[in-house]
């Protein structure tokens, strides 16, 4: 509409059948990424082939119903991440609710899992998809991947298991801590905020932005999104604090949780 053509005077332009115009503009027929860019550029919207693209190349996982995901178990899920991981290189994680799944140990874990079984009425396998998870954090020592984590003290202080089992969660992330290529950082409650921590998300390399809802995980992929996000995530990482201070927060919180041992 905006280059002035109807979908018959687009076709004819291109070469293709009269009806192919009006197929893709009614969600009949998926363009090819051909199509987009010959489209672009006979409607002279070059500007808009690269956020077109994006979101051709996502279109079966934009928005992914965690029902329609687990609908065969927690397990498969865990091995389509897993999948994920071992194609991207730089990891970006900002999470203000839970911690990391790369980061949880299995007793961690295995209440998340839990209450995606409850919320979900899916399969019980929840044994093998905590192995799973497990299995997934061997990348943490890989050379060729690179982790910067950023989380809340609000994710080390909810109570969303038992304390005894958050205390090995906490101790947990000081030894990820040291680890070489991964990067913790933690936004204590003292922190003034320039950008409100609304949700949790990760940044894959430059090519994706995954979001999790209570009914879906979003994947993003336009480069005005992934610009977006990525200056958010600079802007929250930019407010944590690292190495020692950040260990000090945690071993705060596990001073006030842990039980004072007993009087003689």
């Amino acid at each position: 509409m905006a280059a002035g053509l109807s979908g018959r005077q687009l076709a004819e332009s291109l070469s293709w059948p009269p009806s192919k115009a009006s197929k893709l503009e009614n969600g009949r027929q998926t363009p090819t990424d051909a199509d987009i860019q010959a489209w672009t550029r006979a409607t002279d919207s070059q500007d808009e082939t690269e956020a077109l693209l994006a979101s051709l190349h996502t279109l079966e996982v934009q928005h992914a119903e965690w029902q329609r995901q687990l609908r065969t178990g927690l397990r498969p899920h865990q091995r389509e991440i897993a999948d994920l991981d071992a194609r991207t290189r730089l990891f970006r994680a900002f999470e203000s609710t839970f911690v990391p799944g790369l980061l949880q140990t299995a007793e961690y874990a295995r209440f998340r899992f839990a209450q995606s079984i409850k919320v979900f009425r899916v399969r019980d396998d929840i044994d093998e998809a905590v192995a799973a998870r497990v299995r997934r954090q061997e990348i943490l020592y890989r050379p060729d991947k690179r982790f910067h984590f950023v989380l809340t003290e609000a994710v080390l202080r909810y109570r969303l298991c038992p304390p005894e089992i958050m205390l090995g969660q906490l101790d947990r992330l000081v030894s990820f801590s040291a680890l070489p290529n991964v990067r913790l950082g933690i936004i204590g409650f003292e922190t003034a905020y320039a950008i409100a921590p609304a949700h949790g998300f990760w940044i894959l390399d430059t090519d994706r932005v995954m979001v999790e809802t209570f009914s879906a995980e979003l994947n993003l992929a336009q480069p005005q999104e992934l610009a977006l996000y990525g200056g958010i995530f600079d802007a929250l990482a930019g407010a944590a604090s690292y190495g020692r201070t950040a260990r000090a927060i945690i071993n705060r919180v596990i001073d006030d949780l842990a039980p004072e041992p007993p009087e003689d």
